[in-house]
């Protein structure tokens, strides 16, 4: 019986030290790596184990380099591994670049892949030039027509501008540019539209791929379509503010004359209003003038006298302004 409890409990132990032996010893990847020809120790695994790397992203990129005929070596995909880096997109990258006679070396590739870009689509885009699709372009020539128009750019990676180079946005922004100069430089819409190549080739001889990780192959107009009369609307809406900048002088014109036309009003009113109160006066004044013995009766009805003809040469006249049919003043001949 304890035998047998002996035996249980070895073969118990047996098993936990494989199993802690495997989980740290990768032994399938070591037998791969060695019928691959790359020489790696036992040791060298555990010891990526403990430095919390994971071996088959080390080991894998290395047999395929070791295949290929790379000259790297495994510090070298670690040290990758532990800055950041994608070990097997690296390896993929200088694979492709020996095989299309890229000139790209393990540093390039791995500052370009730490830099933030994919370096195996960078290759690729080497020998597989890219086609980058403008938004729609809009650009007005000198005779105010707008034009509407789309570039196809094809470009190429620049291996050596990969660290540090604008990107794509900056291809297209600067396309854009160039399309708004060369259309706004055009006398008339109608020769762009009859010559849009000029409008590539104008482009194309700017230098726009310089500080950029791309080399520019070509640009095409893909689609150029007419928009507005821009000159037209510019020139309505200067007229319609023309026109609105009139109004409200005519109305601050108005308003004055309304203003004078008040005060004059009220100037005619007051003076009415002395006239009342002098006339007021005049029975105070012929009261003081009897009582003083300066204005006798006879002068005083001589005075009325006077007072009523000249009222009733007024009641005439008015008659003979008013006499017309057709209403205008007219005066009697006397015929």
């Amino acid at each position: 019986m304890e035998a047998a409890l002996v035996i249980l409990i070895v073969i118990i132990a047996i098993v936990l030290f494989l199993s802690v032996l495997f989980s740290l010893v990768p032994l399938g990847l070591w037998i791969s790596a060695a019928a691959a020809g790359v020489k790696v120790g036992l040791m060298n695994l555990v010891g990526m184990r403990l430095r919390r790397v994971v071996p088959a992203r080390i080991i894998k990129p290395m047999i395929k380099a070791s295949k290929a005929g790379l000259e790297v070596t495994i510090n070298e995909l670690e040290s990758h591994y532990l800055a950041g880096g994608n070990v097997d997109r690296v390896i993929d990258a200088l694979i492709a670049s020996g095989k299309a006679e890229i000139p790209l070396t393990f540093k390039t590739a791995t500052g370009i892949d730490l830099a933030g870009r994919n370096v195996l689509e960078a290759v690729k885009m080497s020998v597989n030039p890219k086609v980058i699709e403008t938004p729609l372009i809009a650009a007005i020539a000198k005779n105010g027509i707008e034009l509407k128009a789309k570039a196809k750019v094809t470009v190429r990676a620049n291996i050596d501008r990969l660290i540090g180079g604008a990107g794509e946005q900056t291809i297209i922004a600067r396309v854009g540019e160039g399309v708004v100069t060369t259309i706004g430089s055009a006398a008339s819409h109608k020769a762009v539209l009859e010559n849009p190549d000029s409008i590539s080739q104008r482009v194309l001889n700017s230098g726009l791929d310089s500080g950029t990780a791309f080399e520019i192959l070509s640009i095409d107009i893909a689609d150029i379509d007419v928009g507005k009369n821009i000159g037209a609307q510019l020139q309505t809406d200067q007229a319609e503010a023309d026109k609105k900048i009139a109004q409200a002088k005519a109305e601050e014109r108005r308003a004055m004359a309304f203003a004078r036309e008040q005060e004059m009003k009220a100037t005619v009113q007051e003076m009415r209003a002395k006239v009342v109160e002098a006339e007021a006066e005049i029975p105070k004044a012929m009261a003081e003038a009897f009582r003083k013995g300066n204005l006798g009766i006879m002068d005083y009805y001589k005075m009325k006298n006077v007072m009523a003809d000249t009222q009733m040469r007024d009641s005439i006249a008015d008659m003979d302004k008013t006499s017309n049919t057709d209403g205008t003043e007219s005066k009697k001949t006397g015929k």
